[in-house]
This record gives C-alpha cells, structure tokens and sequence, in this order.
C-alpha cells in the first residue's frame, strides 16, 4: 500500500517512536563472514566502503556494492556470505525503532538495498555515530540516539517513494483512516468515547487499548491534541477571531479553550498568533 506522507495519523504514530542503538563500528569483513537463516529481534544497516559479499534477506538475495546502503529489519530471515577475497569494507549499526509494541519497518516496508544519494551525510553520521557508541561517557548515550534517529530520517528519505506500508498492516491503516475521517469531521462537535468506538465497530475497553498501543495516549487526549493542531492552523492562517476558532474545534466556552490551548502550547491563542502569523 503506497505510504500517505500527509497522512496525520502516520504523523501521530511517529511522535512515539523510540530509537535505540545497540552497535555501531567501521570494519573490514574477515574471510570468515558468514551466517545463514537467522533471524534477529534488531535492525541491520550497512554502507558499504569497498569490497564485496552476498546477503540473503527473506527470499530475496542481494550483491551490494560501494556507495549503496543495505537494510536488513528486524524479525526477518536473513543470510550474508563473503563471496571472495575482496571482503566488504563498511559502515554498519545495530538498532531497534520501535513504535508502541511494534518496530517501526513492521508498519513500513523500505527497500533492503539502496544506492546513495548523500554520501557525505552517511558518512559523517555512521562515524559519529561509531565514535559515541566507543566513547563510555554517560552524554554519549543520549547523542548516539540522536544521530541514530537521524540515520533513521536519512534511510527513509533516500527510500523516498518506494517506502510502502506492509500488506499485514493494512487493517490497521484502514481503521486509522477511518478513525482519522471522523475525528476530522467532529472537531467541532462534542465527541465521547461511546461514540467514537461505535464507529469504528470497537468495544469502549478495546479502543482504549488500541490508541494506547498505537499513540501512547487515550483516544479523548488524542482528540484534544488534534483540536489544537487545527486550532493552531487556524490560528496562524485565518483571520477568524479567538472565539470563533474555538468554537471551530469543538470549545463553546472560549475561556476553556484557552486554557485548553496553553496547557498544550505554553502560550495563549492570541500570543500565538502573533507570532506565528
């Protein structure tokens, strides 16, 4: 299924992912390099320097080559073989992404083998990314999840249009889209729990759980926080008053809105304007 970049609830979904490195290091493969059909619980990425190799990764086998990228996810049947004396030389990491329960490359399928566009960028990012993960101080830990979410950023913006989401995942995506057009359709309206999880056919309990899961929030706080997305639109592209964007987002009571609007933004509505208009 092709992947919706404008997509809101796929926007929603990637506020909670979760970036860990486990390796990061720039080796020559020795001769002995070599593993088949297994199949490990973490994400493999590869820039390859020079040399050459064999991997297997599901059914599909590939010869990469320098200046291409390899993906190998997680929770997938994987070989990789020397094929020669001329061993790979190459950047490479260990990571798990994950949103909520899942990995993220369990909602998105991504190419496994991908020539490279920003050489320069991979480069500096996986030695960076190298460096922390030698270096024991304590800050390093955090700086290596950042650059490692970065590594994440640039593997799918080099994926670009190939990215699809994955066929198991498509009841998921079309009860989100379902979710998505009504929620889009009520923000004006008083909206309870009863209602929302009768029209997506889900038990009350079982809603809570699925957004939960899926956000990291309930389904009532993911439809305020939808609220002030729209309100901040609003906001910043209408020259509708204060009242009139609250009661556009489902607040008859402009003092609750506003309230409502700074907890969420740190400032009021009017300030916000300001500044962003």
């Amino acid at each position: 299924m092709p992947l919706n970049e404008r997509s809101v609830y796929l926007s929603e979904l990637l506020r909670n992912l979760k970036v860990q490195p486990i390796d990061a290091y720039y080796t020559r493969c020795t001769s002995h390099w070599r593993e088949l059909d297994y199949v490990p619980d973490y994400n493999k990425l590869y820039y390859i320097c020079d040399g050459e190799g064999w991997v297997k990764i599901g059914d599909a086998e590939y010869y990469p080559k320098p200046g291409q990228i390899v993906f190998m996810p997680a929770n997938v049947k994987q070989s990789y073989s020397v094929i020669s004396d001329n061993t790979y030389e190459k950047y490479w990491c260990h990571f798990t992404a994950t949103i909520g329960e899942l990995d993220l490359f369990q909602w998105f399928d991504v190419p496994h083998c991908i020539d490279v566009r920003q050489h320069d960028r991979w480069q500096t990012l996986l030695e960076e990314l190298a460096a922390l993960h030698a270096d024991g101080a304590f800050l390093s830990r955090i700086r290596e999840k950042a650059v490692m979410l970065e590594l994440v950023a640039l593997l799918l913006a080099e994926a670009g249009t190939e990215i699809r989401v994955l066929p198991g995942r498509s009841s998921d995506v079309q009860r989100l889209d379902l979710i998505e057009r009504y929620i889009e359709e009520q923000l004006a309206e008083p909206v309870t729990l009863e209602q929302l999880a009768r029209h997506v056919h889900l038990h009350p309990n079982y809603l809570v759980r699925y957004f939960n899961k899926q956000f990291g929030v309930s389904p009532l706080k993911y439809l305020n926080r939808r609220r002030m997305q729209k309100a901040r639109e609003l906001l910043s592209s209408t020259s509708l008053s204060v009242k009139e964007v609250a009661e556009r987002v489902g607040y008859a009571d402009t003092n609750h809105f506003a309230k409502a609007f700074r907890r969420e933004n740190s400032c009021s509505p009017t300030e916000y304007r300001l500044r962003n208009s």
